[in-house]
């Protein structure tokens, strides 16, 4: 019986039961989760406060959105985990998925609707007076955000020395599979 059961397992393995799967950044296609597959920062989402929270505490903020589905989105993951680590701890990062919003800049000024533009990935520095000191559209200006960030918060922007390059977590791993 043990040996009809190895058998039958052993065809299932050999006729390829299960496909492996493949996740490419340079696709349109779900591969989940973009911040913990090529930023390996999966603690970005969901965010910590809402919008209204963060502009009534008067903190700045830097919002993103995203599609999980979007190569360009995919791209600017590694980018905004940088921005995380550098500027966590002075500005509230908000990163949303962009499905469940319309552009609508008649929303109030606490509703992420009322900054979305309909592209991604889409990035806006928010001062603590609730004013856009920055959005950036597509390809996002890095050098730009970071002297918006500083502008908001008071704090230096990151020098050419102590800047990070942002390179997807998975271009390093892909190293180690052959």
């Amino acid at each position: 019986m043990a040996a009809v059961l190895a058998l039958l397992l052993s065809l299932l393995i050999g006729l390829g039961g299960v496909a492996p799967a493949w996740a490419s950044r340079d696709t349109d296609s779900y591969d989940g989760n973009i911040f913990a597959l090529y930023a390996g920062n999966g603690a970005l989402v969901p965010p910590r406060v809402t919008l209204a929270e963060a502009l009534r505490g008067e903190r700045p903020v830097l919002l993103a959105f995203y599609l999980d589905d979007s190569a360009a989105s995919k791209a600017f993951a590694p980018l905004l985990s940088d921005l995380q680590g550098r500027w966590g701890r002075a500005v509230e990062l908000i990163a949303l998925a962009s499905d469940p919003y319309r552009a609508d800049p008649s929303a109030s000024a606490d509703d992420p609707s009322h900054y979305w533009s309909g592209v991604v990935p889409q990035l806006l520095v928010i001062d603590g007076e609730g004013r856009v000191r920055y959005d950036g559209q597509g390809r996002i200006d890095e050098q730009a955000v970071e002297e918006a960030l500083a502008a908001v918060t008071g704090l230096p922007a990151a020098g050419d020395g102590t800047r990070r390059r942002t390179q997807s977590f998975n271009e390093y791993n892909s190293e180690v599979v052959s």
